[in-house]
């Protein structure tokens, strides 16, 4: 049995491990022709961050019986890399100043530079994953896809006070839920493991994914700046995230009525009204009963897998999905 003490610790080492990583591939690049675009590039690499992705991959791997973390660090990787691209192309799109607490990329080096910048990290991270076998790099490529068929669905959305449940979970499978499950199968395939043990793992991604995504939405109407991103950017961005959709849905006559306005004219000075019609709605208390379940069925599909230290780690994480800050 792992204690939550001696979990954290391993959850912690395999952090550092692809921190030292992407620190030096960061330092084999800028020795490199490819320096102007890595110096733009670093400040967001090595900007911190859970490097939930990376650390997957790596568990993924181990409990799918790999033994040599070398043979899946690239995947890990790419997974980070590619993960990155897309926060500097959403910030890009969003207009926002700050990420993780420092400026975005193009708020510092301007929109151009921003651009270059994101496909910069979108190139370097299939680089890596493309040393693969071919049916990774497919799956690989396939995620991608979904990630721009995702920010499409969601633009088509933008201030649709219409949209619902199933809209919202083909746009998060696309944009989130969809390179989770990718780079834990593709960690399954490195390790040679059949396909029972990669569609388990497959399958854990889009539940702990699907589970992340809720748990942003709900940061972004309950958390403070600390998280590093600015309460109510989705509210002022007209993203519908499923706690309004939900209100949208429950709520009806003069509070639906209220509630649309709100999202339709929102600006700071009205969050208590927003979180009061949300609370009326019962929206939070929902989204977090959907957390629990996605978290849930995560835990139940690693019963496939054989006991090992790996399997209790994606265990923890499932866990402190549910509890994250950031």
């Amino acid at each position: 049995m792992v204690t939550l003490r001696k979990a954290r610790q391993d959850l912690e080492k395999r952090r550092n491990i692809v921190d030292d990583a992407l620190e030096n591939l960061v330092q084999e690049k800028i020795s490199s022709s490819e320096a102007p675009a890595m110096i733009l590039a670093r400040d967001v690499i090595l900007a911190g961050g859970k490097r939930y992705r990376p650390i997957l991959v790596l568990l993924a791997f181990e409990a799918a019986g790999g033994k040599d973390n070398s043979i899946v660090m690239d995947l890990a990787l790419s997974a980070e890399l590619l993960h990155t691209a897309t926060l500097v192309h959403d910030d890009i799109y969003d207009q926002a100043k700050t990420r993780r607490g420092i400026p975005t990329l193009h708020s510092t080096h301007g929109l151009s530079h921003g651009i270059i910048g994101g496909d910069y990290l979108f190139v370097l991270g299939f680089g890596l994953g493309g040393k693969y076998d071919s049916e990774v790099v497919a799956r690989m490529a396939q995620s991608c896809a979904n990630i721009a068929v995702g920010e499409l669905l969601q633009f088509n959305h933008i201030g649709d006070l219409s949209t619902t449940p199933e809209d919202y979970y083909s746009i998060i499978d696309g944009k989130t839920a969809g390179p989770f499950a990718s780079a834990c199968q593709c960690a399954g395939m490195v390790a040679g493991a059949d396909e029972t043990i990669t569609k388990s793992l497959e399958e854990f991604g889009w539940e702990v994914g699907r589970a992340f995504q809720l748990v942003d939405d709900l940061l972004d109407l309950t958390g403070d700046p600390s998280m590093g991103k600015p309460r109510g950017t989705d509210v002022h961005d007209g993203k519908m995230t499923l706690p309004i959709i939900h209100a949208l849905t429950m709520l009806h006559g003069a509070e639906r009525e209220q509630l649309a306005d709100v999202i339709q004219n929102f600006s700071d000075d009205r969050w208590r009204e927003l979180t009061s019609l949300l609370e009326m709605s019962g929206s939070f208390d929902y989204v977090r009963q959907l957390i629990d379940n996605h978290i849930g069925r995560a835990q139940s599909v690693l019963d496939k897998l054989p006991d090992t230290s790996a399997k209790s780690l994606l265990f923890e994480i499932a866990k402190q999905s549910r509890s994250r800050r950031t």
